[in-house]
């Protein structure tokens, strides 16, 4: 924003931010507080604290906003939750999606940086990694809670532990109970935090990343969470109308049990033997190329197969009560014009799921790519030099409100028709 139109929208940023940072009982953390995010939103190409107080005026002090984003004691938590049930009333969230993003680093000073793979490089780079869960449908979206990834070489526990790393985790504040922990856990973690705030979204979407792992899928059945994650090709399933059979005992030995009768293939394979003439066009929204649309733009539009399978696999097979396998959907996108599907979910929505929905809800993931452009390119976040654990914690949440103002202004402006159900 220039400075002329954060004059005109300052009144109500401030009752937002006081909304935001009511738990905190200081003045000069409601202050800062304010000021940081007000930083945020102004126009300028670096987010960090010294290029932000001086575009600030008389909230441009330095000392104090460096102190109130990396060691003022007060827990990102409390404003996460209020933020979440803020945003939880303006979107009206039909579902959750999770995924991570990188923060380029050239040091090595900083918690949790670590070489290691992220998307936002598409290899492996010096960087620290972040998961965030976002409130989405298909108008807006809001991230809500944060983890910083710590990687197996900062844990003291681990195999792979570094005594360099390991050495740096007092300096950088890093708590001395946290360990390890997979990115697909610390997911789980945030929905029940989100949860333990009141918010219940009954929908969980995300990328290979996290739907490869079999543990993350279970876990979100455990909690009474449907799902529609992305696959990779190699992902074992049977197909759908298999079933299993129980051999002839011929009276030695022991008993044999229930098994499939074939081996389980890749879900690429399935998905192939369907063939061609199984993909049904679907289109699932606008985009931001000039079309005949309503909106003037056109419409994205694909070709789909899917598939009713039973996913396999050692960690699904334990987690199966008897030797029947449960039921899912295989979604692949197949467009006309290649030789085979380019892109797979699997989904444990209900058999009478129409292929809209399927397609639609797999496709929701693109809020989170946009709130991170959104938030990388406009808001600073991945601007953040200080080294701390709960400092990181802390710039994070505090650009999740400079964005969730921005998307607050945008519903309020928007047409009717596109206003949450």
């Amino acid at each position: 924003m220039t400075p002329g139109e954060m004059a005109e929208v300052r009144e109500d940023l401030e009752a937002f931010a006081a909304e935001m940072f009511g738990a905190f009982t200081r003045a000069d953390q409601r202050r800062w507080g304010q000021a940081y995010v007000r930083g945020l939103l102004l126009d300028g190409r670096r987010k960090s604290v010294e290029p932000m107080a001086a575009r600030l005026g008389e909230d441009g002090n330095r000392q104090a906003l460096a102190h109130f984003v990396t060691t003022s004691p007060w827990d990102p938590a409390h404003v996460r939750a209020r933020l979440a049930w803020r945003m939880q009333d303006a979107i009206a969230p039909t579902a959750l999606i999770i995924d991570d993003t990188g923060f380029l680093k050239d040091g090595d000073a900083s918690a949790c940086v670590s070489r290691q793979y992220t998307g936002t490089a598409g290899k492996v780079t010096n960087c620290q990694v972040g998961v965030s869960l976002h409130l989405a449908r298909d108008h807006a979206s809001a991230p809500v809670d944060w983890r910083l990834f710590l990687p197996a070489s900062w844990d003291a526990a681990s195999a792979k532990a570094d005594p360099d790393k390991v050495a740096r985790r007092t300096r950088c504040g890093i708590p001395a109970d946290l360990g390890h922990v997979e990115k697909w856990q610390l997911a789980l973690d945030m929905i029940d935090e989100t949860r333990s705030w009141g918010v219940h979204v009954p929908l969980a979407v995300a990328d290979a990343g996290y739907g490869d792992a079999a543990a993350f899928r279970l876990g979100l059945q455990q909690r009474g969470l449907h799902y529609v994650v992305g696959i990779s090709t190699t992902l074992s399933a049977h197909p759908g109308e298999a079933r299993p059979f129980t051999p002839a005992y011929n009276g030695t030995g022991r008993p044999p049990v229930a098994k499939y009768p074939d081996k389980p293939r890749s879900v690429k394979e399935l998905a192939i033997a369907a063939g061609p003439k199984a993909a049904k066009p679907v289109s699932w929204r606008e985009g931001s190329r000039p079309g005949r649309a309503r909106s003037g733009f056109k419409r994205m539009y694909s070709r789909f197969v899917a598939l009713r399978i039973r996913p396999a696999g050692r960690e699904v097979r334990d987690a199966t009560e008897g030797a029947e396998l449960a039921e899912c959907w295989l979604l692949a996108e197949w467009p006309a014009k290649e030789a085979e599907p380019v892109q797979f979910w699997l989904s444990d929505l209900p058999a009478d799921t129409p292929l809209t929905t399927l397609v639609r809800t797999a496709k929701l993931r693109w809020r989170i790519e946009h709130d991170y452009r959104e938030m990388k390119q406009a808001l600073g976040l991945a601007h953040f030099e200080g080294r701390t654990f709960g400092g990181w914690h802390h710039h994070v949440t505090l650009v999740s409100l400079a964005h969730a103002f921005c998307t607050l202004r945008r519903l309020n402006t928007a047409p009717k028709d596109t206003a949450p159900a």
